[in-house]
C-alpha cells in the first residue's frame, strides 16, 4: 500500500474539526476552552470525557481512551490508519498525496479510482429513478408496502431502481466520459451475444442494492427482478477489477462502528433482511449475499468483532452454511454462534410482523455456540429408532464434544446427547477421553489425522478430522503406499465420496499421479500441497486388498449416508427406502470382510 506524505497527515489532522467528529457518537457541552460529555468508548453516568480542539485532542479519565481525530475515527469506525487518513480527507476535502509509488501500481489505483465513480454516479442515478419516476412505482410499492421497509432505510442503504431501457446507464455513462472499456470493467454494462460489438445494461427493471465496502465505496451491485418471471431473481455485479464477492459483506459500511462498539456481529443472507434488521436498530447485521461464509469475509469481521451471530434461514441449505462456518474459522479467536430462524422464515420475513424485532431479539440472545448447533443438527438428521443408528449418531458427534474442550458447555451437551441417544451420560464422557473415536477393526494408527484448514500465514492451524475424513485420509495413504492396486480403488472413487474440500482436490490429483504424488506439484495452492505431502508421509499399514477393500467401502458408506439424508429431508420415499436396502448389504459385507 502506498504511504501518505508526512505532510497529507499533518493536513488532515488539521482540518479535520475533532469537535464535529466526535459529536457524532456523543454530546458535547463547551466548558472553558473544552468540551466534555460521556464517553464513548466505555459505560458512565458522569461525565468523564474531554476534547480540546485547539489541541485536536480526546481523552478520558474513566476508561483512559485518548488520541488524535484520526485515531477516534480508527477506534469508533473500525478503520485501519490509511482508510481513516482517507476518510477524514475525502470528509474534509485534502487532497491526498502519496510517496513516490510505481508506476503500475500507480496506474492501478487511478484506474479503481475511475470505476469506482463510474458506480458511484450510477447508484445517484438508480437511486432517484427510484424515488422520482413513476416507472419505479410498483418497485417503491413492493419494498415499501410488501416488506415494510421505511424511506429512511431505503435512502440510508442508496436502494434504487434500474430502468427497463437496454442502454440509460450506457448512453448516460459515455456522455460523463466513461469509455465503454471503462463501463464493462465496472459490471455496469455487458456484451450483446446477438450482435458483436454492441452493448446493453446489465441491471435493467431490477430493485439496485448498491454493495459498498467498509469506507463506503460503492464496488457493485445486487439487483432482484421484479414479477415471478423474472430470472435470476437476483442478478449481482460479475467479479472483476473492484468486485470480489467472497472478499465483500453487504451492509459493512453502516455496520462497522455498531460492530466494533458492541464487540458483535449479526450474519444474514441477503439484502432486506440487512435493511430490515437495521430498520429495527440492530445496526451490527451484514450480508453474505448467499449462504457461503469465505475466509476474507471472517477477517474482516474479525478485525471488528470477536462474536459473530450467525441467523441464517433454517433450511438445510442455511444449516450447512453454518456448519461450514466453522471449518472457515478455523481455531481463531472469533467465538461464532448461531441463532437459529423459524422454520420457514428468513429475518426479514420475521420482521415484518408485529412481535417481529421482539422475536428477532429474543433468538439473537438465544443463539447458542456453533458446536453446539453442530451437535444437535448430527442429532436431528440422525436414526435414532435402532442401536445401530444411535451408535453412528455417537460417532459422529463425539468429535464435535471433543473439540469443545473441558467446559460446561460441554458437560451440558454431554448429558443431553446421552438424553437423546437413551444412554448414560458417563458412557458418552468415555468415548470423549478417547478422543472420540470408536475401536475400529482394521488395523491403523490410533490417532486421527489433522485437517488443513484455509489460514493465511505459515503455520495453519488444524482442527480433529471427522470420522469420515479420517476414512478418507486412510484410504488415499494406502492408494499411494500401493499404486498399482490403488489406482483401481481411486477409479471406483468420485468426488461425491469426499467431504472435505481439501481431500477432494487431493484426490483429483492422485487420481492423475499416483505413481508419483509430488512429482509437478508446486505450492501455490498450499492446501493442497500440504494435504497431498502429509497423505505421502502417513503410515496406515500394510496395503492389503483386505485394508483397501475395507476403506473404500467405509468411503461409500459415508456417501451412502449423506444421499440417505438428503432424500428423507425431500421426503423421497422411494428412494429412502432403496438406500436403507443398499446401505445394509453395505454394512453385511463390511462386517463379514467378504468381497
Amino acid at each position: 500500500m502506498s504511504r501518505f506524505t508526512p505532510e497529507t497527515i499533518e493536513r488532515v489532522r488539521e482540518a479535520a474539526d475533532i469537535v464535529e467528529v466526535v459529536s457524532q457518537h456523543t454530546d458535547l457541552r463547551r466548558q472553558g476552552e473544552r468540551y466534555v460529555g460521556l464517553c464513548p468508548f466505555h459505560d458512565e453516568r458522569t461525565p468523564s470525557f474531554g476534547v480540546k480542539p485547539a489541541e485536536g485532542f480526546y481523552y478520558c479519565f474513566g476508561c483512559e481512551a485518548g488520541g488524535d481525530t484520526i485515531r477516534f475515527v480508527q477506534e469508533k469506525e473500525g478503520l485501519s490508519f490509511p482508510d481513516a487518513v482517507e476518510s477524514l480527507a475525502d470528509r474534509y476535502g485534502v487532497e491526498i498525496e502519496v510517496e513516490k509509488e510505481d508506476p503500475k501500481a500507480e496506474e492501478a489505483r487511478r484506474r479503481r479510482g475511475r470505476l469506482g465513480e463510474a458506480l458511484a454516479r450510477v447508484a445517484g442515478f438508480y437511486e432517484s429513478y427510484l424515488w422520482e419516476s413513476e416507472k419505479a412505482a410498483k418497485a417503491r410499492e413492493y419494498l415499501t408496502a410488501e416488506r415494510r421497509l421505511g424511506e429512511e432505510v431505503l435512502r440510508a442503504f442508496g436502494v434504487g431502481f434500474a430502468p427497463s431501457a437496454w442502454d440509460s446507464v450506457l448512453t448516460r455513462g459515455q456522455q460523463a466520459g466513461f469509455s465503454v472499456d471503462e463501463l464493462l470493467a465496472a459490471g455496469l454494462i455487458q456484451r450483446s451475444q446477438k450482435q458483436p460489438g454492441s452493448h446493453y445494461d446489465r441491471f435493467r427493471g431490477r430493485i439496485t442494492f448498491p454493495v459498498k465496502d467498509h469506507r463506503g465505496r460503492v464496488v457493485g451491485f445486487g439487483a432482484r427482478g421484479m414479477g415471478p418471471d423474472a430470472k435470476p431473481k437476483y442478478l449481482n455485479s460479475p467479479e472483476g477489477e473492484v468486485y470480489r464477492k467472497s472478499r465483500t459483506l453487504y451492509g459493512i459500511d453502516r455496520a462497522r462502528g455498531p460492530i466494533a462498539r458492541g464487540g458483535r456481529a449479526v450474519v444474514v443472507e441477503g439484502y432486506t433482511d440487512v435493511l430490515a434488521l437495521h430498520q429495527a436498530e440492530i445496526e451490527e447485521t451484514v450480508a453474505v449475499m448467499g449462504t457461503a461464509i469465505t475466509p476474507d469475509q471472517l477477517k474482516i469481521l474479525a478485525g471488528y468483532a470477536e462474536e459473530i451471530v450467525l441467523a441464517l434461514d433454517a433450511d438445510r441449505a442455511g444449516r450447512e452454511a453454518m456448519l461450514r462456518a466453522q471449518r472457515v474459522a478455523g481455531s481463531g479467536r472469533l467465538r461464532l454462534l448461531v441463532a437459529p430462524m423459524p422454520e420457514g422464515e428468513d429475518p426479514a420475513d420475521l420482521m415484518l410482523t408485529d412481535e417481529g424485532a421482539a422475536r428477532m431479539r429474543e433468538a439473537l440472545a438465544g443463539a447458542v455456540d456453533l458446536a453446539v448447533f453442530h451437535a444437535r443438527a448430527i442429532l436431528a438428521d440422525a436414526d435414532l429408532t435402532t442401536p445401530a443408528g444411535r451408535d453412528r449418531a455417537l460417532d459422529e458427534v463425539a468429535p464435535v464434544l471433543v473439540g469443545m474442550g473441558e467446559t460446561i458447555t460441554r458437560q451440558e451437551m454431554v448429558r443431553e446427547v446421552a438424553d437423546r441417544l437413551d444412554t448414560t451420560p458417563e458412557m458418552v464422557a468415555g468415548r470423549l477421553k478417547g478422543g472420540g473415536r470408536a475401536q475400529q477393526a482394521p488395523a491403523g494408527p490410533p490417532a486421527a489425522p489433522e485437517v488443513e484448514q484455509p489460514a493465511a500465514g505459515p503455520s495453519r492451524p488444524r482442527r480433529q478430522a471427522t470420522p469420515a475424513e479420517q476414512h478418507q485420509y486412510k484410504l488415499l495413504a494406502l492408494c499411494i503406499a500401493d499404486p498399482k492396486e490403488g489406482q483401481r480403488f481411486l477409479d471406483r472413487l468420485s468426488e461425491e465420496h469426499f467431504s472435505s474440500p481439501v481431500l477432494g482436490k487431493a484426490f483429483v490429483w492422485l487420481r492423475e499421479h499416483l505413481s508419483n504424488p509430488l512429482e509437478g506439484l508446486d505450492d501455490s495452492d498450499a492446501n493442497l500441497y500440504n494435504a497431498v505431502s502429509r497423505l505421502s508421509a502417513l503410515d496406515e499399514g500394510p496395503p492389503t486388498e483386505e485394508n483397501l477393500t475395507y476403506f473404500w467401502r467405509m468411503l461409500e458408506l459415508d456417501r451412502m449416508e449423506s444421499l440417505l439424508r438428503s432424500a428423507q429431508h425431500e421426503g423421497d420415499l422411494e428412494r429412502t427406502v432403496e438406500l436403507q436396502r443398499e446401505r445394509a448389504r453395505l454394512k453385511d459385507a463390511i462386517a463379514s470382510g467378504a468381497e
